[in-house]
């Protein structure tokens, strides 16, 4: 099974992240893992935090010249903010620790401040937000980067696009090779979107928001090419693939909602315009279908198509123009704390929905076709090829 975790606080020391059950012999760059934690910290709307943190991966275990070894890897990404926190966090108290503290008193609205701090018992919201802030998905688009170098050695690439921020929304199908120039672009990415006139008035949302101390959320779509038919199972409640990509989706900060194929244009249709029809090509010795409205999953299992998730990410909850709150010492009427903040993420969301759909694919993948070693991986799952040629 491939397990991962990740630990670490927002302006702690650093973020570590483990995976363990990948194979022997997947080729990994640092390189790679690094370019996806720039392209998370890309986007119009990121706040000062983006000018001081340039992540870099640091893998401590489990690869050696270049290759996984089968042993579990952890990785470690640096917060460059942390000197200026050493005081207000430490790991041993000292004296005069407490003045030092850079409490949150006033919970801030949609935040895990208030409900995380009458769940854990703590009068200071400051615990809750270290952990509970976006930071930590630097660790989970690392790790995402490596179950990508996996899934590419079978042929399987996973890409995003934002298709909405606020009211403004792509209303166009959106090809392959569109996600795939717009993945491989070295300039400074605008809001993530496919088509320059919609993300034209993109921006201009973002700027109304910059404008009025507001923030905006918006819609990101995951794509994931090529993958094979019979991922994932309908046997049980867990192993369904859709259920299990909706809640690795759900689980990105702020994201309120989850979207897999056309599921919320079909919720309105009769079923005679939303199912794909069947066909069979004779000469490629497969099945097709007459569109993709199921989003590339049937009964929880994958059919060959592109699987297609959408998530729904809520304006983020820490705004420059605070919202009423109470003191939790206090407990009178407050305007809520300010941590510095974006404006926007959805691009950056994006990215982070890229790394879940790629590990939940992963383990879906790892269930099916097994293997210690990447060869053994690749001998799997030729066998399966061949038995659906000759299915």
């Amino acid at each position: 099974m491939l397990r991962f975790e990740t630990a670490g606080e927002s302006h702690g020391e650093c973020l570590v992240a483990t995976l363990t059950g990948l194979p022997a012999g997947v080729p990994v760059s640092l390189e790679g893992i690094d370019r996806e934690l720039w392209r998370r910290q890309q986007g119009y709307g990121r706040g000062g935090r983006m000018k001081i943190e340039t992540d870099r991966a640091e893998i401590l275990s489990g690869v050696r010249h270049s290759q996984t070894i089968g042993s579990p890897i952890a990785i470690l990404v640096r917060n460059r903010d942390w000197p200026n926190w050493v005081e207000a966090l430490p790991v041993e108290t000292f004296e005069g620790a407490a003045e030092k503290k850079r409490t949150v008193l006033r919970p801030r609205p949609g935040h895990a401040d208030l409900a995380g701090a009458l769940k854990y018992d703590f009068h200071d919201a400051r615990y809750i937000l270290e952990r509970a802030s976006a930071r930590e998905t630097a660790a989970r688009v690392a790790l995402g980067a490596l179950a990508k170098a996996f899934l590419g050695q079978f042929g399987i690439g996973i890409l995003s696009h934002v298709v909405a921020v606020g009211p403004v929304r792509l209303e166009r199908p959106v090809a392959w090779e569109e996600l795939v120039a717009l993945s491989n672009k070295d300039a400074e990415v605008v809001l993530g979107c496919v088509d320059p006139e919609v993300e034209r008035k993109m921006k201009e949302i973002v700027d109304q928001a910059y404008r009025t101390a507001d923030t905006v959320g918006g819609v990101f779509e995951v794509v994931a090419h090529n993958v094979p038919p019979g991922l994932g199972s309908h046997i049980a409640w867990d192993t369904r693939l859709d259920g299990r990509l909706a809640q690795a989706i759900v689980s990105i900060q702020a994201v309120k909602g989850v979207e897999i194929g056309a599921a919320v244009q079909a919720a309105a249709q009769f079923g005679s315009g939303v199912q794909d029809t069947i066909h069979y090509n004779g000469e490629l010795r497969q099945f097709t279908r007459g569109s993709n409205r199921a989003g590339g999953i049937e009964g929880g299992i994958s059919n060959g198509q592109d699987i297609v998730v959408r998530g729904f990410l809520k304006p983020i909850s820490t705004l420059r123009r605070p919202l009423e709150s109470v003191d939790l010492v206090t407990r009178e009427p407050a305007l809520a704390s300010y941590e510095r903040s974006d404006v926007c993420v959805v691009p950056a969301a994006g990215v982070i929905g890229e790394a879940m759909v790629a590990l939940v694919l992963a383990q879906a993948f790892l269930e099916k076709f097994g293997g210690d070693s990447l060869r053994e991986t690749q001998r799997n799952f030729q066998a399966y090829l061949d038995q659906l040629r000759e299915f």
